[in-house]
């Protein structure tokens, strides 16, 4: 089976040794290809310190390590790379921190010109979104189906899907097009008692 989810931590870690066993539970999956470290308003040592653990995972579950945001907190964790945002450094400059072969995404919204020079910078892959209500962040942007499908033909980059995506939605966005689906709230806060089941609901 092939990965195709791309894993987004919740936003606050309250309790580390219960969030590692829940982390460490979904990866054998083996669905989960990329995992982001997305903690919003922490202090950079906290981030550091549960990154520490996180990368061993990582490591072991042979899924890749992303930072958001951040790349010298990507750089201290020999993470396998970072996610900028519109507001966040340049591809440029990011690439002079991070270590050579290092992955770049970058958030494009819902903007083929966003994508078209996220793709001139080369950027690793490009994020589009949201693609549906999602109340893991405030929607400015929403993006359509038919920007999957123009990004497949125009963008030859790996297309990340992210905004209130599902075990419901999710098949739409992968048969437009898109190589990975990004999820946050629909495994760690979702109704199932355990993870491993919210994510084994996502079948290619």
């Amino acid at each position: 089976m092939s990965k195709f989810l791309y894993l987004i931590s919740p936003e606050k870690i309250t309790n580390h040794k219960i969030f590692l066993k829940k982390l460490e539970l979904v990866f054998t999956s083996n669905i989960i290809k990329f995992f982001q470290l997305r903690m919003k308003n922490r202090k950079k040592e906290k981030i550091i310190s549960i990154g520490k653990k996180i990368k061993k995972l990582t490591k072991k579950y042979k899924v890749n390590f992303i930072i958001n945001d951040d790349p010298y907190i990507a750089k201290i964790l020999n993470a396998d790379g970072c996610h900028l945002g519109q507001q966040d450094m340049s591809i440029t400059f990011a690439k002079k921190i991070l270590k050579k072969n290092s992955i770049i995404g970058i958030t494009c919204h819902n903007s083929k010109i966003l994508a078209s020079k996220a793709f001139a910078n080369k950027a690793s892959y490009v994020a589009f979104g949201a693609f549906y209500p999602t109340k893991t962040k405030k929607v400015k942007y929403r993006a359509k189906l038919s920007l999957i499908r123009w990004a497949k033909k125009n963008i030859k980059k790996p297309i990340v899907a992210i905004g209130g995506i599902n075990q419901k939605n999710y098949e739409k966005i992968l048969n437009a097009g898109a190589n990975y689906i990004a999820c946050s709230a629909s495994i760690w806060k979702s109704e199932m008692k355990n993870p491993l089941t919210a994510v084994n609901m996502f079948k290619k």
